[in-house]
């Protein structure tokens, strides 16, 4: 089992990564609360496959209940939202419990929003089962729901007590899902570190065979870059956390434009990091050859790389113009100067943008 610590002013927590950790996860729990009333949240795919097994492992804590949600990006709203709310009240679920919240990244999101504002707070701990969320979504602390008019719009910053990330669970995941996943994992190795980029084009076909090694490298290397990121700008008040956002301004108006959970997260992003890439080069800062590359790990990987036909570039200009990552007045745009070192850029020529959409 591998442990890192991630470090927030709300406090700080382990993440643990292996094999066969789901069935330690009482004794992981115990380590990092005192809570003795426990709430599993879940959803309805994944709860056929877990559930039990996490109930089991957990009822030596003490009482253990559950919610199951409806599964998919599409139900990550305000009323998902409130289900979990109302099923927490009518299990009258005290501020001392704890939420465990055992799923991907949609689950991650609403039932740690559920946790940052049922009773102004109550402590929660992640069991992510997809490779994105072990990679991405459970750590650093952003939980939110989507809105109409745009993803992550409502939400908060609160940290998890534990990160629970058990390998063996991506035996159930689907290969659209997993392959989906590796998208935030090349995000790492382009706006922080080009030598796990270059490692990650040595080990594309290994990553997709999910061998041991590989995966396991992947998923700490990632955990590791994103905690100390989070570390350096919790709330993305500084621009330095701005850079995990690489290509999501792009993916977000994509998954909007398309309906939420036509095209998983991952599979936005990927064509979001090309799109990122292709405005960085239309601007002079990153160098065509860099784009290719970029471009080709991509496509290795049985990932998008254009668009989707039926989304217009006026549409995609509107929905990026109501995106979060803005600052002063400006849209705000994560950009590289190289692989391995992206910047958030205020002032972007809409032209350029227009132009890359185009």
């Amino acid at each position: 089992m591998k442990i890192l610590i991630a470090q927030s002013t709300q406090r700080d927590y382990p993440i643990y990564i292996g094999r066969g950790l789901l069935a330690e996860a009482g004794r992981l729990v115990q380590q990092n609360t005192t809570s003795r009333h426990l709430v599993i949240v879940t959803d309805e795919t994944v709860a056929p496959l877990y559930l039990k097994p996490t109930r089991r492992a957990l009822a030596s804590i003490g009482e253990v209940g559950e919610i199951v949600i409806p599964a998919g990006e599409k139900h990550k709203t305000l009323e998902t939202f409130e289900l979990i709310c109302t099923e927490l009240l009518k299990q009258q679920v005290r501020r001392d419990a704890l939420l465990v919240v055992l799923g991907g990244g949609v689950v991650g999101d609403v039932a740690g929003f559920a946790a940052a504002t049922y009773q102004r707070g109550i402590n929660f701990v992640q069991i992510p089962t997809t490779l994105l969320a072990q990679v991405d979504s459970s750590v650093g602390g952003k939980t939110a729901v989507n809105h109409a008019l745009g993803k992550n719009m409502i939400g908060a910053f609160y940290q998890p007590h534990c990160v629970i990330s058990d390998l063996d669970t991506l035996s159930t995941l689907p290969s659209r899902h997993f392959i989906a996943g590796l998208a935030e994992v090349v995000k790492y190795g382009l706006i922080l570190d080009a030598e796990f980029f270059t490692w990650l084009e040595e080990n594309a076909e290994a990553l997709l065979a999910q061998q041991e090694a590989p995966l396991v490298y992947a998923v700490e290397r990632s955990c590791t870059i994103k905690a100390e990121i989070v570390a350096a700008d919790e709330h993305e008040q500084s621009g330095h956390r701005a850079r995990l956002n690489l290509g999501h301004t792009f993916a977000h108006a994509i998954e909007a434009n398309l309906g939420y959970g036509e095209w998983l997260h991952g599979e936005a992003v990927a064509c979001g990091l090309i799109l990122a890439a292709r405005l960085s080069a239309e601007l002079g800062m990153l160098d065509h050859d860099s784009v290719e590359r970029i471009t080709a790990l991509i496509s290795r990987l049985g990932l998008p790389t254009k668009k989707p036909k039926q989304l217009g570039t006026q549409a995609m200009m509107a929905s990026m113009a109501l995106d979060k990552k803005h600052s002063t007045g400006y849209q705000r745009y994560i950009l590289l100067r190289t692989i391995g070192s992206a910047w958030a850029i205020d002032q972007v020529d809409a032209s350029a943008v227009k132009a890359v959409l185009d």
